[in-house]
């Protein structure tokens, strides 16, 4: 016995369906459709990361290496202004800043270690307010040489946020503190 083409029209959209259900063609392409923003915005949070934390070291290791010219005296005894002392930061920062416009320099001089009043540079809304000294100090003087970045942060936006400026910026700093050594005939 034959099915009449009323049954075979009624019965069409069952077995269609019961095909659609068995049928897992495409089912991948689903999947990674949902679990795709995910894992990228995950993969791009963690590049971040990654870069803002390689900034962090290759602006504090600039630090240090400058430092030392004021720790000799080299910085004193050639009379640096602090425009020369910046292009000699920047000689070390050549990669990932943009350093004649973006790099600050704090460079202050104190009489002891128990002195030292590091200026506050983000205020109460989270705007970067620059420490802008230059004083390298004397033989035997406590000095504390700081520099400042604000790295743009890009994946903020999907929830992960490393800023600690307004705008969705990262203020990345560089620190250092020493004591001069004697340079020329002075002793401490």
């Amino acid at each position: 016995m034959s099915a009449t083409p009323i049954e075979k029209t009624a019965a069409a959209p069952g077995r269609r369906l019961h095909r659609f259900r068995r049928n897992r063609d495409g089912s991948a392409v689903v999947e990674f459709a949902l679990v795709a923003p995910l894992f990228f915005a995950l993969l791009f949070a963690i590049i971040e990361t990654g870069m803002v934390f390689f900034a962090s070291q290759t602006l504090e290791t600039a630090t240090q290496d400058v430092a030392r010219l004021v720790l000799t005296g080299q910085a004193q005894q050639v009379g640096y202004t602090k425009q020369q002392f910046k292009d000699e930061v920047c000689k070390h920062l050549t990669v990932m800043f943009d350093c004649q416009n973006g790099i600050y320099v704090d460079v202050e001089s104190f009489s002891s270690f128990s002195s030292i009043t590091a200026a506050k540079v983000i205020d109460d809304s989270q705007k970067f307010v620059p420490a802008d000294h230059y004083k390298p100090g004397n033989a035997c003087d406590v000095v504390v040489v700081r520099l400042f970045y604000q790295w743009p942060l890009y994946v903020t936006g999907l929830g992960y946020d490393l800023s600690n400026l307004a705008g969705g910026k990262r203020l990345l700093m560089g620190s250092a503190a020493f004591r001069n050594e004697p340079f020329g005939t002075s002793s401490c």
